[in-house]
């Protein structure tokens, strides 16, 4: 199974546990290590992930956000911070294209905005 196929059962995983309260060992139950690891990370890092969420998103609340978006957005935002192998631009193509395959017309341009501002700061802090 491809990395995109993970990272996207990765982001219904975590999207599932929001609007349906079911436990993520459940949702995970027959998922491939590589989807795990992203999901748990997410979960594990839920908190921190929303606070950059909101912080680029300018003019949105969070809880604004639709919740298959914010998910798109945490395991980018996972895997740029703390995946060594997976370069940002990787992160938020992946992203992007997610947006586009699920999410309304306006998604991946706002989904692009934030991972890229991000990015950004990322690399501006690096050097």
């Amino acid at each position: 199974m491809r990395r995109s196929d993970q990272r996207r059962d990765a982001v219904f995983a975590c999207y599932q546990r929001d609007v349906t309260d079911r436990p993520l060992s459940v949702l995970l139950s027959d998922a491939k290590p590589f989807t795990v690891e992203l999901a748990e990370g997410v979960d594990r890092h839920r908190e921190e992930l929303d606070e950059v969420i909101a912080e680029y998103s300018e003019g949105w609340e969070l809880s604004r956000i639709a919740p298959l978006e914010k998910n798109i957005m945490r395991v980018a935002i996972f895997e740029m911070n703390y995946s060594d192998d997976v370069p940002a631009e990787v992160a938020i193509d992946e992203a992007v294209e997610m947006a586009k395959k699920f999410s309304r017309a306006e998604a991946p341009g706002f989904v692009n905005g934030i991972l890229g501002a991000v990015a950004e700061e990322m690399k501006a802090e690096a050097s």
